[in-house]
Formats: C-alpha cells, sequence, structure tokens
C-alpha cells in the first residue's frame, strides 16, 4: 500500500467514502419510495373500505371495479369469519375466524401477505361494518414492487456513473492539489551543494505555500553553511599554507649552504616560531570543529575573578605587564577555558593595541564581565559586527599577523557558558573587549561566624 502514489491513495479513499455515503443516500431512497408506495395503497384501501361500508347491506357492490380497475379484492365477512359477499366470487378467505372477531369488536387489520389463487403480496385492510359484520379490501403490490424494482435500477446506475465520476474528479483535485508538490520535488532533485537553489512557492496560501517557504528557508540555512564551511575551509588552507612555506623556507635555505653556528640557531629558531604558530593554529582549528559537533565540553568550578585575572596576567609576565584591577565576584565556570579566551583577548590587545593592557571584571546582575582593554587606535566601525567570525581580522587599522580565530574562540567559550561576548571603542582611546560569564553566589561570611563563636562563653577545663 505504501507504493501506490498519493494520489491514488488519496482517491481510492474518496471512492471509498462516496461509495458508503452514495450507498447509504440509495437505500434510504429506496426505503422513503417504498414507504410512499406503500401509504399510497393504503390510503386507497381506506377510501375503498369506507365504500365498502356504506355499500354492506345493500344491492349495490361493495366497490365500485370501474374505478378501481378491477385490481381490489373485497369480502364481507361476519364476525364468525364466514364470508357473506366475495367480489369477484372464487377467491380465498382474506381474513381468518380470529382476525375476524377481533376487528369486529372495533379493532383493523392492515398487512401485507398473500391471497389465496392469487398472485404476489396483497395488501389486506378489515373494518369493522358494524352490524352487517366486517369489511375486507386487498389490492396487489406488484405494482409497487415493479416500481420498486425499476428505481433500484435506475439508483444503482445513477449511483455508479455518480460514483465513477466523483472518483475521477477526486483523482482530478488530488493530483492538482499535488502538482505544486511534484514540481517542489523535481527541483529538489536538481538542488545539491554545487548548484544551490529554491523551491517554487505556489500563488495559493495555503499548507503548500507554507511548506515550501519552509522548504527554502531551510535551503537558504543549508546553503549560508555549506558556504561558510567552503570558506572555512579555504581560510584553514590558506592559514596552514603560509606558515607551512615559511617553515619549509627556513628550513631549504638553513640547508643549501654551510651555516655558521648563529645562523643555524637564527634558522631553527624561525622555524620553531612558525612550528609553534601551527600548532596554536592546529589547536584553534579542533576546538573550532569540536564546537561545531556540538556544545563545547565544560567543567564548572567556583573560582575567584581576580584569581583568574591574575593567572592571566602572570602568563605574560615576561613580555607585559599587564594592569590587574582588584574584584571580589566569583564566577562559576570552567577556569582553563576562561583563561584560553582571557588569552585570545590579551594577545589580540598586545598585538594591536598599545602597550598598557589592563583586566578587570564588572558584576552586572547574574553575569561577570571580564574586561581586556587597552589604548591603542581601537576597532574600525566596518569590522566591529564581524569581529567575533571566524578569519576575520582588522588588518587595515589593527596592523598584521594572527589566525583570526582568536576572538571567534572567545565567543565560542562565552557560548558554553551561555553568557554573550562584546566589544567597544573606549571614548578616551582604546578597544575594550569582554566576555561574560555566570557569576556564583557568595559563600557565607566565615569571619561571621568565627566571630559569632568567640563570643560564646568557653567552657573551662576541669
Amino acid at each position: 500500500m505504501s507504493r501506490i502514489p498519493i494520489r491514488v491513495r488519496l482517491t481510492l479513499a474518496f471512492a471509498v467514502a462516496m461509495a458508503i455515503v452514495l450507498a447509504g443516500v440509495g437505500v434510504l431512497v429506496h426505503h422513503r419510495v417504498g414507504n410512499e408506495l406503500l401509504a399510497s395503497i393504503d390510503q386507497s384501501l381506506r377510501a375503498q373500505a369506507a365504500e365498502a361500508r356504506q355499500h354492506a347491506g345493500s344491492e349495490r357492490q361493495l366497490v365500485d371495479q370501474d374505478v378501481t380497475g378491477g385490481l381490489t379484492l373485497a369480502q364481507l365477512v361476519s364476525p364468525s369469519g364466514r364470508v357473506l359477499v366475495s367480489e369477484p366470487g372464487g377467491i380465498g378467505r382474506l381474513l381468518t375466524p380470529a382476525d375476524a372477531a377481533a376487528v369486529a369488536r372495533g379493532g383493523t387489520v392492515l398487512r401485507s401477505e398473500p391471497v389465496l389463487h392469487r398472485k404476489g403480496e396483497w395488501r389486506v385492510l378489515a373494518v369493522s361494518a358494524g352490524r352487517y359484520g366486517v369489511v375486507v379490501v386487498a389490492r396487489p403490490l406488484a405494482a409497487r414492487a415493479e416500481s420498486l424494482d425499476h428505481l433500484r435500477h435506475e439508483l444503482v446506475l445513477f449511483l455508479t456513473l455518480a460514483l465513477v465520476i466523483s472518483s475521477l474528479a477526486g483523482y482530478g483535485l488530488a493530483a492538482g492539489a499535488l502538482r505544486p508538490v511534484e514540481a517542489m520535488r523535481r527541483r529538489a532533485a536538481a538542488v545539491t551543494a554545487r548548484r544551490p537553489g529554491r523551491l517554487p512557492v505556489p500563488r495559493s496560501n495555503d499548507e503548500i505555500s507554507r511548506l515550501a517557504e519552509t522548504l527554502n528557508d531551510m535551503l537558504a540555512r543549508l546553503e549560508a553553511s555549506f558556504e561558510h564551511e567552503r570558506r572555512f575551509v579555504a581560510d584553514a588552507a590558506h592559514e596552514l599554507r603560509t606558515p607551512l612555506a615559511l617553515l619549509r623556507a627556513e628550513l631549504e635555505l638553513a640547508l643549501r649552504r654551510p651555516r655558521s653556528r648563529e645562523e643555524l640557531e637564527d634558522a631553527l629558531r624561525s622555524a620553531a616560531e612558525e612550528t609553534e604558530r601551527l600548532s596554536r593554529l592546529a589547536e584553534d582549528l579542533l576546538l573550532i570543529a569540536r564546537a561545531d559537533q556540538g556544545a563545547l565540553p565544560i567543567r564548572r568550578e567556583r573560582v575567584a575573578a581576580g584569581e583568574v585575572l591574575a593567572m592571566v596576567a602572570a602568563r605574560y609576565a615576561s613580555i607585559a605587564e599587564l594592569e590587574v584591577e582588584e574584584s571580589d565576584a566569583l564566577l562559576d565556570a570552567d577556569p582553563a577555558r576562561v583563561e584560553q579566551a582571557l588569552g585570545n583577548l590579551v594577545d589580540n590587545a598586545l598585538a594591536y593595541g598599545g602597550p598598557h593592557v589592563v583586566l578587570s571584571a564588572v558584576e552586572r546582575d547574574d553575569v561577570v564581565e571580564l574586561h581586556v582593554s587597552d589604548d591603542g587606535p581601537g576597532f574600525p566601525e566596518e569590522f566591529r559586527e564581524l569581529a567575533f567570525d571566524r578569519f576575520t581580522r582588522a588588518d587595515e587599522a589593527r596592523g598584521r599577523g594572527g589566525t583570526g580565530l582568536g576572538l571567534a574562540i572567545v565567543a565560542l567559550i562565552a557560548s558554553a557558558h551561555g553568557t554573550p561576548v562584546g566589544l567597544r571603542n573606549r571614548p578616551e582611546g582604546g578597544a575594550d573587549v569582554w566576555l561574560a560569564v555566570p557569576r556564583a553566589p557568595a559563600p557565607p561570611d566565615r569571619r561571621r561566624v568565627g566571630a559569632e563563636s568567640e563570643s560564646q562563653p568557653q567552657m573551662s577545663r576541669g
């Protein structure tokens, strides 16, 4: 069943539903017409029974056969069931003695039953004629049966034709409704990573048009993701190619002719710098790849913000003197990741900013902002919105060098903590870049607890 096209399945379901509805309509029409025909016969029988009661005891016929077309049978029966008058003669008894006695007491008999020596079913009506006995009239149901038979054939033909037409119409509607889906399928089959595209959107504002718009939004996101990955791979290859080329050139120059010890040391020192740059770039790329596969793993600890800032400043003590502002803020964060992010910010500040770099912590609501400020030229306006993207550098205003991954990794570490990053140009000059980390609740004041314990009277030793 799942291999059958949707339009065929919809048509079959619609045809089954229509068949049930049409069959119900046919049964209802047949039943209503049969009841109406029977009610018409009963009405004629009542009129003829009334006429027969008037003619009972006279010389006239019980019913006028010319008016009834000779189709009505009539009998005048005594309360004991004996037939007194029968029109026409030679017909069997129409009423049993028990029924005759019941009708003579004021009852009425109206039923369908066969009549002796007559074909088919008859409708029999018996009413009391007073002192003359009981009047019984009967009419054949053959005409009603024939009419119902014709009606049944016509209903079968008409309803079958209606079912076929409605099924074809249902198939056409299903095909028309699914035509935009088929158009989207054909267009989607042609979409690849190298040949991006969009699906056609139907003009009707219905579920299919909204589906097409949703799929187009998804394709746009996928296209942007593919483009981002292509740029990432291209930029990574470019960044790796430069230090590798420099490293190769340094080694080739060192091996090209005999060198002095000092020259070999310079070559090896330059090669070591390029190797260090390659190592940092590989670690940064690995970190970004892990973040792209899922949330960056972090190990939260309660740590003092001042302690983290002091450790970062101590790491750079041999190359720069960083100013650290005191802070009592407590962090609920991964200290290793936070130090890594602050190290990237300090690297940027030392490479592109002025010689004066300040580390500080600012408490805001439930987070602590860890700031790295310098007194350099600041960020160009067009770069500020792209500063935390991968492989972006403000080379024109901030100098050259670096991989363009430092601020991107800062943003990843902040995102892993569920907090934002930010940057601004300070009014007095220089750049201010920060990442926010969750603030830890302050522990109870141990000095107060100690003071309270000392105020308690101490027991003397016995």
